[in-house]
Protein backbone atom coordinates (compact mmCIF):
# COMPACT_ATOMS: atom_id res chain seq x y z
CA UNK A 1 0.00 0.00 0.00
CA UNK A 2 1.11 3.25 -0.64
CA UNK A 3 1.17 6.45 1.34
CA UNK A 4 -2.35 7.97 2.90
CA UNK A 5 -3.20 11.04 0.53
CA UNK A 6 -6.28 13.31 1.06
CA UNK A 7 -7.98 13.55 -2.87
CA UNK A 8 -10.74 14.67 -4.92
CA UNK A 9 -12.12 11.02 -5.93
CA UNK A 10 -12.41 11.95 -9.78
CA UNK A 11 -8.56 12.63 -9.34
CA UNK A 12 -8.48 9.23 -7.05
CA UNK A 13 -9.99 7.21 -10.06
CA UNK A 14 -7.60 8.78 -12.60
CA UNK A 15 -4.58 7.93 -10.14
CA UNK A 16 -5.85 4.34 -9.42
CA UNK A 17 -5.87 4.10 -13.70
CA UNK A 18 -1.89 5.09 -13.51
CA UNK A 19 -1.27 2.39 -10.67
CA UNK A 20 -3.33 -0.06 -12.56
CA UNK A 21 -0.87 0.39 -15.74
CA UNK A 22 -3.41 2.40 -18.07
CA UNK A 23 -1.03 3.73 -20.61
CA UNK A 24 -3.74 5.44 -22.84
CA UNK A 25 -6.58 7.84 -22.25
CA UNK A 26 -8.74 9.44 -24.31
CA UNK A 27 -12.23 11.86 -23.51
CA UNK A 28 -13.45 15.28 -23.51
CA UNK A 29 -14.02 17.39 -20.48
CA UNK A 30 -17.31 17.39 -19.17
CA UNK A 31 -18.87 18.42 -15.60
CA UNK A 32 -18.77 16.55 -13.46
CA UNK A 33 -16.27 14.83 -14.27
CA UNK A 34 -13.75 16.91 -15.86
CA UNK A 35 -10.66 16.32 -13.10
CA UNK A 36 -10.32 13.17 -14.11
CA UNK A 37 -9.54 14.23 -18.05
CA UNK A 38 -7.55 17.25 -16.15
CA UNK A 39 -5.74 15.03 -13.83
CA UNK A 40 -4.66 12.82 -16.74
CA UNK A 41 -3.75 15.09 -19.00
CA UNK A 42 -0.32 15.48 -17.36
CA UNK A 43 -0.16 12.64 -15.23
CA UNK A 44 -0.51 10.12 -17.50
CA UNK A 45 2.65 11.20 -19.91
CA UNK A 46 4.38 11.51 -16.53
CA UNK A 47 4.12 7.72 -16.39
CA UNK A 48 5.07 6.81 -19.35
CA UNK A 49 1.18 6.43 -20.86
CA UNK A 50 -0.42 8.79 -23.42
CA UNK A 51 -3.31 11.14 -23.38
CA UNK A 52 -5.63 12.41 -26.08
CA UNK A 53 -8.37 14.90 -25.59
CA UNK A 54 -10.23 13.57 -28.25
CA UNK A 55 -12.95 16.00 -30.52
CA UNK A 56 -15.94 14.01 -29.20
CA UNK A 57 -17.09 11.46 -27.01
CA UNK A 58 -17.54 9.29 -30.10
CA UNK A 59 -14.33 9.93 -31.45
CA UNK A 60 -12.67 8.92 -27.67
CA UNK A 61 -14.62 5.54 -27.55
CA UNK A 62 -13.52 4.79 -31.02
CA UNK A 63 -9.72 5.57 -29.78
CA UNK A 64 -10.21 3.37 -27.10
CA UNK A 65 -11.31 0.77 -29.53
CA UNK A 66 -7.85 0.94 -31.20
CA UNK A 67 -6.16 1.07 -28.30
CA UNK A 68 -7.41 -1.77 -26.47
CA UNK A 69 -7.42 -4.04 -29.58
CA UNK A 70 -3.63 -3.33 -29.25
CA UNK A 71 -3.71 -4.89 -25.98
CA UNK A 72 -3.11 -1.69 -23.84
CA UNK A 73 -4.44 -0.73 -20.36
CA UNK A 74 -7.01 1.96 -22.01
CA UNK A 75 -9.90 4.18 -20.21
CA UNK A 76 -12.34 6.68 -20.99
CA UNK A 77 -14.36 8.96 -18.51
CA UNK A 78 -17.35 10.87 -19.26
CA UNK A 79 -21.00 12.28 -17.19
CA UNK A 80 -23.84 11.18 -18.23
CA UNK A 81 -24.54 12.67 -21.37
CA UNK A 82 -20.87 11.65 -22.98
CA UNK A 83 -21.88 8.11 -21.92
CA UNK A 84 -24.92 8.39 -24.03
CA UNK A 85 -23.00 9.18 -27.34
CA UNK A 86 -20.31 6.15 -26.38
CA UNK A 87 -22.81 3.49 -26.66
CA UNK A 88 -22.04 2.35 -29.95
CA UNK A 89 -18.62 2.11 -29.47
CA UNK A 90 -18.91 0.13 -26.10
CA UNK A 91 -21.38 -2.34 -27.92
CA UNK A 92 -18.10 -2.69 -30.80
CA UNK A 93 -15.67 -3.23 -28.02
CA UNK A 94 -18.04 -6.08 -26.49
CA UNK A 95 -18.57 -7.53 -29.64
CA UNK A 96 -14.77 -7.65 -30.29
CA UNK A 97 -14.12 -8.96 -26.58
CA UNK A 98 -11.70 -5.70 -25.93
CA UNK A 99 -10.87 -4.66 -22.43
CA UNK A 100 -11.25 -1.38 -21.20
CA UNK A 101 -12.35 0.58 -18.35
CA UNK A 102 -14.86 3.35 -18.43
CA UNK A 103 -15.62 5.71 -15.78
CA UNK A 104 -18.96 7.56 -15.62
CA UNK A 105 -19.44 10.30 -13.17
CA UNK A 106 -23.51 10.50 -13.25
CA UNK A 107 -25.34 14.41 -13.35
CA UNK A 108 -29.07 14.55 -13.79
CA UNK A 109 -30.82 13.63 -16.61
CA UNK A 110 -32.41 12.68 -19.54
CA UNK A 111 -31.87 15.44 -21.41
CA UNK A 112 -28.97 17.79 -20.62
CA UNK A 113 -30.33 18.10 -17.61
CA UNK A 114 -28.09 19.24 -14.06
CA UNK A 115 -25.21 19.08 -12.30
CA UNK A 116 -26.00 17.56 -9.38
CA UNK A 117 -25.49 13.55 -8.65
CA UNK A 118 -28.22 11.35 -9.93
CA UNK A 119 -28.12 7.68 -10.28
CA UNK A 120 -30.49 7.88 -13.20
CA UNK A 121 -28.08 5.91 -15.63
CA UNK A 122 -28.63 2.58 -13.92
CA UNK A 123 -30.76 1.31 -16.43
CA UNK A 124 -28.30 2.27 -19.51
CA UNK A 125 -25.28 0.79 -17.08
CA UNK A 126 -26.63 -2.45 -16.60
CA UNK A 127 -28.93 -3.51 -19.50
CA UNK A 128 -26.26 -2.43 -22.27
CA UNK A 129 -27.00 0.45 -23.41
CA UNK A 130 -26.21 0.05 -26.81
CA UNK A 131 -27.03 -2.40 -29.49
CA UNK A 132 -26.72 -6.20 -29.62
CA UNK A 133 -26.86 -9.05 -27.45
CA UNK A 134 -24.29 -7.84 -24.94
CA UNK A 135 -23.31 -6.76 -21.63
CA UNK A 136 -21.02 -4.73 -19.44
CA UNK A 137 -19.50 -5.45 -15.93
CA UNK A 138 -20.46 -2.37 -13.71
CA UNK A 139 -18.92 -1.94 -10.49
CA UNK A 140 -20.45 0.94 -7.76
CA UNK A 141 -18.52 2.48 -4.96
CA UNK A 142 -19.74 4.50 -2.24
CA UNK A 143 -16.38 5.96 -0.95
CA UNK A 144 -13.43 7.85 -2.43
CA UNK A 145 -10.75 4.52 -1.35
CA UNK A 146 -13.23 2.28 -2.99
CA UNK A 147 -13.43 4.01 -5.91
CA UNK A 148 -9.66 3.87 -6.32
CA UNK A 149 -10.12 0.25 -5.31
CA UNK A 150 -12.53 -0.87 -8.00
CA UNK A 151 -10.75 1.18 -10.41
CA UNK A 152 -7.71 -1.06 -10.25
CA UNK A 153 -9.63 -4.32 -10.08
CA UNK A 154 -11.69 -3.04 -13.14
CA UNK A 155 -9.05 -3.35 -15.06
CA UNK A 156 -8.16 -6.77 -14.02
CA UNK A 157 -11.60 -7.74 -14.64
CA UNK A 158 -11.17 -6.40 -18.37
CA UNK A 159 -8.20 -8.57 -18.50
CA UNK A 160 -9.70 -11.49 -17.11
CA UNK A 161 -12.67 -11.47 -19.08
CA UNK A 162 -11.96 -9.45 -22.29
CA UNK A 163 -14.75 -6.96 -21.58
CA UNK A 164 -15.41 -3.74 -20.79
CA UNK A 165 -15.66 -2.59 -17.30
CA UNK A 166 -17.72 0.44 -16.23
CA UNK A 167 -16.71 2.04 -12.42
CA UNK A 168 -20.35 4.31 -11.83
CA UNK A 169 -20.29 6.71 -9.66
CA UNK A 170 -22.02 10.50 -9.45
CA UNK A 171 -21.36 13.74 -8.40
CA UNK A 172 -20.88 13.80 -4.72
CA UNK A 173 -18.49 10.50 -5.20
CA UNK A 174 -16.52 12.25 -7.75
CA UNK A 175 -16.16 15.75 -6.02
CA UNK A 176 -16.04 14.67 -2.60
CA UNK A 177 -12.35 14.88 -0.75
CA UNK A 178 -11.54 11.86 1.35
CA UNK A 179 -7.90 9.91 2.41
CA UNK A 180 -6.94 7.63 -0.17
CA UNK A 181 -4.17 4.40 -0.51
CA UNK A 182 -3.65 2.86 -3.56
CA UNK A 183 -2.31 -0.69 -4.10
CA UNK A 184 -0.15 -1.58 -5.77
CA UNK A 185 0.12 -4.27 -8.52
CA UNK A 186 -2.45 -6.83 -10.21
CA UNK A 187 -4.27 -8.58 -7.70
CA UNK A 188 -5.55 -11.81 -9.98
CA UNK A 189 -3.52 -14.20 -12.21
CA UNK A 190 -4.15 -12.72 -15.90
CA UNK A 191 -4.33 -14.54 -19.34
CA UNK A 192 -1.66 -13.51 -21.61
CA UNK A 193 -3.56 -11.09 -24.65
CA UNK A 194 -2.12 -13.17 -27.48
CA UNK A 195 -5.05 -12.00 -29.48
CA UNK A 196 -3.87 -8.54 -29.65
CA UNK A 197 -2.90 -6.88 -32.92
CA UNK A 198 0.76 -6.08 -32.80
CA UNK A 199 1.46 -7.13 -35.84
CA UNK A 200 2.35 -10.89 -37.04
CA UNK A 201 6.36 -10.42 -36.25
CA UNK A 202 5.09 -10.18 -32.85
CA UNK A 203 3.46 -13.66 -32.32
CA UNK A 204 5.14 -16.90 -31.86
CA UNK A 205 2.95 -18.48 -34.51
CA UNK A 206 4.26 -15.52 -37.23
CA UNK A 207 0.52 -14.76 -37.89
CA UNK A 208 -1.37 -11.23 -37.69
CA UNK A 209 -4.62 -11.07 -35.45
CA UNK A 210 -7.65 -10.06 -36.72
CA UNK A 211 -10.47 -7.73 -34.51
CA UNK A 212 -13.42 -8.17 -35.87
CA UNK A 213 -17.42 -8.52 -35.31
CA UNK A 214 -18.52 -8.62 -38.22
CA UNK A 215 -20.23 -11.78 -39.36
CA UNK A 216 -21.59 -12.55 -42.95
CA UNK A 217 -22.31 -16.54 -41.73
CA UNK A 218 -25.32 -16.55 -39.97
CA UNK A 219 -24.78 -19.76 -38.13
CA UNK A 220 -21.00 -18.62 -37.39
CA UNK A 221 -22.48 -15.46 -36.18
CA UNK A 222 -25.17 -17.40 -33.22
CA UNK A 223 -22.27 -19.33 -32.51
CA UNK A 224 -20.45 -16.24 -30.97
CA UNK A 225 -23.68 -14.66 -29.78
CA UNK A 226 -23.57 -17.99 -27.62
CA UNK A 227 -20.12 -17.58 -26.74
CA UNK A 228 -20.81 -13.91 -25.42
CA UNK A 229 -24.07 -15.58 -23.47
CA UNK A 230 -21.76 -18.21 -21.43
CA UNK A 231 -19.25 -15.73 -20.47
CA UNK A 232 -21.70 -13.69 -19.51
CA UNK A 233 -22.94 -16.80 -17.44
CA UNK A 234 -19.47 -16.98 -15.74
CA UNK A 235 -19.28 -13.58 -14.80
CA UNK A 236 -22.66 -14.02 -12.90
CA UNK A 237 -21.54 -16.35 -11.10
CA UNK A 238 -17.91 -15.73 -10.11
CA UNK A 239 -18.46 -11.75 -9.74
CA UNK A 240 -21.15 -10.71 -7.81
CA UNK A 241 -19.54 -7.78 -4.77
CA UNK A 242 -21.99 -6.49 -2.01
CA UNK A 243 -21.68 -4.82 1.02
CA UNK A 244 -24.02 -6.19 3.87
CA UNK A 245 -24.42 -3.64 7.24
CA UNK A 246 -25.96 -4.47 10.27
CA UNK A 247 -28.06 -7.52 8.07
CA UNK A 248 -27.92 -10.42 10.61
CA UNK A 249 -31.00 -9.54 12.90
CA UNK A 250 -32.34 -7.05 10.77
CA UNK A 251 -36.44 -7.22 10.26
CA UNK A 252 -36.35 -4.52 7.50
CA UNK A 253 -33.52 -3.87 4.82
CA UNK A 254 -32.52 -0.94 3.16
CA UNK A 255 -31.29 -0.95 -0.82
CA UNK A 256 -29.12 1.34 -2.36
CA UNK A 257 -25.89 1.67 -4.29
CA UNK A 258 -22.92 4.57 -4.20
CA UNK A 259 -23.92 7.28 -2.70
CA UNK A 260 -27.37 5.88 -1.25
CA UNK A 261 -25.60 3.09 0.17
CA UNK A 262 -23.81 5.40 2.12
CA UNK A 263 -26.11 7.43 3.18
CA UNK A 264 -28.39 4.58 4.57
CA UNK A 265 -25.88 3.54 7.22
CA UNK A 266 -26.69 6.51 9.19
CA UNK A 267 -30.27 6.03 8.90
CA UNK A 268 -29.44 2.43 9.69
CA UNK A 269 -27.83 3.67 13.05
CA UNK A 270 -30.87 6.28 13.90
CA UNK A 271 -33.11 3.61 13.47
CA UNK A 272 -31.25 1.43 16.12
CA UNK A 273 -31.25 3.80 18.59
CA UNK A 274 -34.83 3.68 18.19
CA UNK A 275 -35.19 0.30 18.31
CA UNK A 276 -36.07 -0.48 14.52
CA UNK A 277 -34.13 -3.41 13.39
CA UNK A 278 -32.69 -1.91 9.95
CA UNK A 279 -29.64 -3.17 8.18
CA UNK A 280 -28.71 -2.64 4.67
CA UNK A 281 -27.64 -4.51 1.30
CA UNK A 282 -25.31 -1.98 -0.72
CA UNK A 283 -25.06 -3.93 -4.03
CA UNK A 284 -21.40 -3.39 -5.52
CA UNK A 285 -21.21 -5.04 -8.82
CA UNK A 286 -24.56 -3.50 -10.23
CA UNK A 287 -23.77 -6.11 -13.22
CA UNK A 288 -24.00 -8.70 -12.40
CA UNK A 289 -26.30 -8.00 -9.79
CA UNK A 290 -25.92 -9.50 -6.07
CA UNK A 291 -28.90 -11.47 -6.28
CA UNK A 292 -27.23 -14.20 -3.80
CA UNK A 293 -27.34 -10.91 -1.21
CA UNK A 294 -31.33 -11.31 -1.04
CA UNK A 295 -31.37 -14.60 0.84
CA UNK A 296 -33.00 -12.83 3.77
CA UNK A 297 -36.04 -13.75 5.99
CA UNK A 298 -36.94 -10.22 6.30
CA UNK A 299 -40.40 -8.26 6.70
CA UNK A 300 -39.94 -5.93 3.79
CA UNK A 301 -37.10 -3.75 1.29
CA UNK A 302 -36.81 -0.29 0.64
CA UNK A 303 -34.96 0.54 -2.40
CA UNK A 304 -33.34 4.08 -2.57
CA UNK A 305 -32.68 5.99 -5.83
CA UNK A 306 -31.35 8.90 -7.01
CA UNK A 307 -34.23 8.43 -9.60
CA UNK A 308 -37.41 7.10 -10.38
CA UNK A 309 -36.92 3.97 -9.73
CA UNK A 310 -33.83 1.84 -11.78
CA UNK A 311 -32.13 -0.63 -9.37
CA UNK A 312 -35.37 -1.61 -7.69
CA UNK A 313 -36.54 -3.74 -10.81
CA UNK A 314 -33.17 -6.14 -10.09
CA UNK A 315 -34.27 -5.87 -6.76
CA UNK A 316 -37.25 -7.45 -6.89
CA UNK A 317 -36.05 -10.26 -9.32
CA UNK A 318 -33.86 -11.29 -6.20
CA UNK A 319 -36.65 -10.95 -3.86
CA UNK A 320 -39.28 -12.67 -5.34
CA UNK A 321 -42.94 -12.32 -4.81
CA UNK A 322 -43.22 -13.15 -0.52
CA UNK A 323 -41.37 -10.17 0.39
CA UNK A 324 -42.61 -6.41 -0.07
CA UNK A 325 -40.03 -3.89 -2.08
CA UNK A 326 -40.64 -0.39 -2.05
CA UNK A 327 -39.02 2.61 -3.23
CA UNK A 328 -38.48 5.57 -2.71
CA UNK A 329 -36.29 8.53 -5.22
CA UNK A 330 -34.90 11.87 -5.25
CA UNK A 331 -34.35 13.40 -8.96
CA UNK A 332 -32.74 16.42 -10.41
CA UNK A 333 -29.50 16.24 -8.19
CA UNK A 334 -31.45 16.29 -5.05
CA UNK A 335 -29.88 13.91 -2.04
CA UNK A 336 -31.92 12.74 0.28
CA UNK A 337 -30.93 12.95 4.49
CA UNK A 338 -30.50 10.12 6.35
CA UNK A 339 -33.56 11.29 8.86
CA UNK A 340 -35.99 11.62 5.42
CA UNK A 341 -34.76 7.71 4.57
CA UNK A 342 -36.06 7.01 8.48
CA UNK A 343 -38.89 8.47 8.16
CA UNK A 344 -39.74 6.61 4.59
CA UNK A 345 -39.16 3.61 6.34
CA UNK A 346 -41.45 4.52 9.33
CA UNK A 347 -44.28 4.87 6.46
CA UNK A 348 -43.77 2.39 4.08
CA UNK A 349 -43.42 -0.17 6.74
CA UNK A 350 -46.33 1.15 9.42
CA UNK A 351 -43.87 1.36 12.02
CA UNK A 352 -45.13 5.12 13.19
Amino acid sequence: MGKKQLMKGNEAIAEAAVQAGCKTYFGYPITPASEVIEYLSWRLSEAGGEFVQAESEVAAINMVQGSAACGVRTMTGTSSPGMSLKQEGISYIAANELPCVLINVQRGGPGLGGLGPAQGDYFQAVKGGGHGDYRTIVLAPSTVQEAADLVMEAFDLADLYCNPVMVLTDGILGQMMEVVQFKSGTQRELPVKDWAVKGSAEHADGQRRIVTSYYLDSEKFEKFVKHLGEKYAQIQKAEQRWEEYLTDDAEYLIVGFGTCGRIAKSTVQMARKEGIKLGVIRPISLWPFPVEAFAKDVKGYLTVELSLGQMIEDVKLAVGDTTPVEFYGRQGGMVPTPEELLEQVKEKFDLK
